[in-house]
């Protein structure tokens, strides 16, 4: 394996370093492998899961197009459910406040 060389590290991140390595109980090169390693592959992630031009373009064409489906009895309410009429979401003032509604309350109330 190729000995890693940091030059002109910046103090903080040093000690980060040599933090992890006691804690997991590494060498400074084994734990600058392990971090240069997970550091990598949560940089490769966050580039794969980001979309090129035309994938957003093609993504912002295809919600456009579901917007623009008129409501209909079929295929149009997939996933949609309307609530009965003798159904009813209770509200603060129907089930009465709690503890912590009453202290969110004054918390907002406050000038």
């Amino acid at each position: 394996m190729t000995d890693i060389i940091l030059h002109d590290i910046d103090p903080l991140l040093l000690d980060r370093i040599k933090r992890v390595a006691s804690q997991s109980g590494w060498g400074m090169q084994e734990s600058l492998m392990h971090l240069l390693e997970h550091g990598l592959f949560a940089c490769e992630a966050e580039l794969a899961a980001r979309f090129t031009d035309s994938d957003a373009m093609a993504l912002q064409s295809a919600i456009a197009a579901l917007e623009g489906i008129p409501s209909d009895p079929g295929y149009a309410l997939i996933g949609r459910v309307e609530r009965p009429k003798d159904v009813q979401t209770p509200t603060l003032d129907q089930q009465g406040p709690t503890d912590i509604d009453r202290d969110l309350l004054d918390f907002i109330r406050k000038p």
